[in-house]
């Protein structure tokens, strides 16, 4: 069934909250350095100026979103950086979490490649940052990925954890009901992700994903048969629970934070994509 973007978006990202993931052993990037010689630059943004580019992106959502809502307010340009805040506030829905998520859809789409956002991630437990692709063949019931897959280039929802500088790389395909299929490509360690900035890529062919942290290899998978699609790109940080209203889930509970760390800040500083030359 070929469905609309306001139907995926009770889905999405954060899907391995619904269909269990396993909690693999972590580790750190330890596989081959990317050699970004073998593509070229087909998008660019640099978050130069004080305006997000409406040529290359929109809000991928609004009102409703989990725990809180997506607004696209929650999203601004300054000082060269994209700035996804999160924040409780009395806002356009009423008192509650407030967020963001854009999307490139309609704007640039792109079948294989190699992807890669520059981000400083959002500091506390209940939210989580991500960067992902989706397309809407993602819904269609095919028995593999070739129509589509969400694919997570990293999720962080392990703030609430001892070991917190972790990330997740998922992949899902054949919808998000009883057909759905998902795997944890890998879980990463990464070196204090909430204080610096990490580039997070995924190269994607028609063999398999590879997932690249700094520019070296973290996982790779090839599960369901990699997405034959074009797909773009999304931005996003969401809040546990649901129907705008907060719970424990997998990053934790977001009203168990300190004050202190409010606002909480997802820092873009580049995203880029590229083609095989």
């Amino acid at each position: 069934m070929k469905i609309g973007l306001d139907m995926l978006q009770g889905y999405g990202a954060a899907a391995a909250q619904f269909f269990f993931v396993p909690f693999r052993r972590p580790h750190p990037p330890q596989g081959k350095k990317l050699d970004l010689a073998r593509f070229q630059l087909t998008f660019e943004d640099q978050f130069e100026g004080n305006v997000l580019d409406p040529a290359k992106w929109k809000s991928h959502g609004e009102d409703v979103r989990r725990g809180g809502y997506w607004d696209g307010s929650q999203a601004a340009v300054r000082d060269g950086k994209l700035i996804i805040q999160t924040e409780y506030h009395d806002g356009k829905y009423g008192p509650g979490w407030y967020h963001a998520g854009l999307d490139t859809k309609g704007l640039f789409e792109q079948k294989y490649g190699y992807f890669e956002a520059r981000c400083k991630l959002p500091r506390g437990q209940g939210l989580w940052s991500a960067f992902w692709m989706m397309c809407e063949g993602v819904e269609q019931e095919t028995g593999n990925g070739k129509s589509g897959a969400e694919i997570d280039i990293f999720e962080s929802p392990y703030y609430a954890r001892r070991q917190n500088g972790l990330v997740t790389c998922n992949l899902h395909y054949d919808g998000y009901g009883r057909a759905h299929r998902t795997k944890n490509a890998g879980i990463i360690r990464v070196e204090n992700p909430y204080e610096t900035f990490h580039d997070y890529g995924v190269e994607w062919n028609e063999r398999e994903y590879i997932f690249y942290i700094d520019g070296v290899e973290s996982c790779r998978t090839s599960f369901g048969q990699p997405s034959q699609t074009p797909e773009f790109l999304i931005l996003s940080t969401e809040v546990d629970g649901q129907n705008g209203r907060p719970f424990r889930g997998w990053s934790g509970d977001i009203r168990k934070n300190p004050e202190e760390i409010w606002p909480s800040d997802f820092v873009v500083e580049y995203v880029r994509a590229y083609q095989y030359r």
